[in-house]
């Protein structure tokens, strides 16, 4: 994967040179009309080519960058910060340091260990400062508040060897989405420097586990990529598992224990009304979105056969059995452009993993690389699958979709449920500590290094990466 990575990013190091931007008070008066929710791009990014030379991976793995504490004209008090601006503007660069840190690409430096620019340095950098600090790369931003009370966040991309500007954008936020502004500066600061498509604006669905080993709690929970923002979505009088987010972001499926049977229910995020898939009286589980979002996968139980069904995600109508073998099949996954389906079966004598069609034709076996295959999950790419490989252990593993190239990427004891970042360069997992029963949510690269646990304020285990928010 790194010399792939490594291909895309000297791509991008071949064009012209930047045309360096001449920088002015103006450029901080973005235009775009403010939106009363979300996030609204305030100004245009320069897509202008820049130069340079990657001699070898690490290299470019050891490339630094400055963020220091975004600036801000006026520092008044503000919902998004009791110490008004000024201190909020430390907080926007710590998240933007902390989503690129770990990730195996960059070597950011934080707002903590830096001097602060001025207003009028954010587009106008002090590049002695920054040359005397090593730094190669400068991430500048600010903070301006509205009479309306909305906040307009600015970033800016520097090279500071060339002193020229790379590229900027900025967005209008309500006080409350102010972590949404700095992850999209990290998006920009990610993706231009990459050649990568962004990730950290996005949502994880999971499952948050409290109490006793015997006597586990478990909710249907929701944060930020980064961990933050976390919040309960069911009360933990019935146990949720194995949810997964709709591809507009606006409904969770998951499966429910509410009637005391495992059943899959849609919840609306927005009225937080829930629906049964089924009307079957039998146990339905493992849901799965199709790409579009007009149908869900799952698996159902009927007289000790299990199979995979599609049923639309409207609810209603009649489900369609698409697999029909005396074998156990669950675990259905779409390719990103929704034509085929992984999913896992013991139709040969043990747990391995298939591809068939959409409509369930021209099923055959991928995995044949030892141990047993589960839990796969197609990467929003769809130049890999991603499952739980089972050799002893309980290991993530990656395969070509035709079950080629198989790759071992963790190495603990009970490593399970993989998921994709949206960009397809990055997977989320739960692992339980041996003995304990604890579990938590880590994320590996594709290279298999670069594991880190991501801090859930509980145990935390079925995470369900979504794409980027629109």
């Amino acid at each position: 994967m790194r010399t792939a990575l490594l291909a895309s990013i000297l791509l991008s190091f071949t064009a012209m040179p930047v045309a360096a931007q001449t920088a002015s008070q103006s450029d901080l008066n973005p235009s775009a009309e403010a939106q009363p929710t979300g996030v609204d791009t305030a100004f245009e990014d320069d897509q202008g080519p820049l130069t340079g030379t990657v001699t070898d991976d690490s290299a470019w793995q050891d490339l630094g960058i400055a963020i220091p504490a975004f600036a801000t004209n006026r520092d008044v008090p503000t919902p998004a910060n009791a110490q008004g601006t000024r201190a909020l503007g430390t907080e926007l660069a710590r998240v933007v340091f902390n989503d690129l840190r770990n990730n195996g690409l960059f070597r950011p430096v934080g707002p903590d260990a830096l001097p602060r620019p001025s207003y009028d340095q954010i587009t106008a950098p002090a590049w002695n400062t920054w040359q005397g600090r090593s730094a190669e790369m400068l991430v500048h931003g600010y903070v301006r508040p509205s009479d309306d009370g909305r906040l307009t966040v600015g970033c800016y991309v520097y090279d500071v060897a060339l002193q020229s500007e790379l590229v900027r954008e900025g967005w209008v936020v309500r006080p409350a989405e102010w972590r949404r502004a700095a992850h999209k500066c990290a998006d920009l600061v990610y993706s231009r420097l990459s050649g990568e498509d962004p990730f950290f604006d996005s949502r994880i669905a999971y499952i948050a586990e409290t109490g006793p080993k015997d006597n586990r709690v478990k909710r249907l929970a929701i944060m930020d990529s980064d961990g933050a923002n976390h919040r309960f979505i069911t009360n933990g009088q019935s146990t949720a598992l194995t949810p997964r987010y709709s591809p507009d972001y606006s409904k969770i499926a998951y499966l429910s224990y509410v009637d005391g049977n495992p059943r899959i229910y849609v919840y609306d995020i927005g009225t937080g009304q829930q629906t049964l898939v089924t009307q079957s009286a039998n146990p339905t589980f493992a849901p799965r979105w199709s790409p579009d979002g007009r149908h869900i996968l799952y698996s159902m139980a009927i007289g000790g056969n299990t199979d995979i069904y599609r049923v639309s995600s409207a609810g209603g109508g009649q489900p369609e059995r698409l697999t029909n073998s005396p074998a156990i099949e669950v675990g259905g996954s779409y390719s990103p452009d929704g034509r085929r389906i992984v999913f896992e079966s013991d139709q040969s004598g043990s747990q391995q993993c298939y591809v068939m069609n959409a409509d369930g034709s021209n099923q055959r076996r991928i995995s044949f690389s030892g141990g047993r295959c589960a839990t796969p999950e197609w990467s929003p790419r769809g130049d890999q699958i991603a499952f739980t490989r089972i050799a002893g252990d309980f290991h993530i593993a990656v395969m070509n979709p035709d079950g080629g190239n198989m790759r071992v990427l963790t190495n603990a004891w009970h490593d399970e449920a993989p998921t994709w970042a949206p960009n397809g360069r990055i997977i989320q997992f739960f692992r339980t500590e041996r003995g304990s029963g604890d579990t938590s949510i880590w994320q590996v690269d594709l290279t298999g290094e670069n594991e880190r646990r991501l801090q859930t304020p509980v145990g935390a285990s079925d995470p369900a990466w979504g794409p980027v928010l629109p």
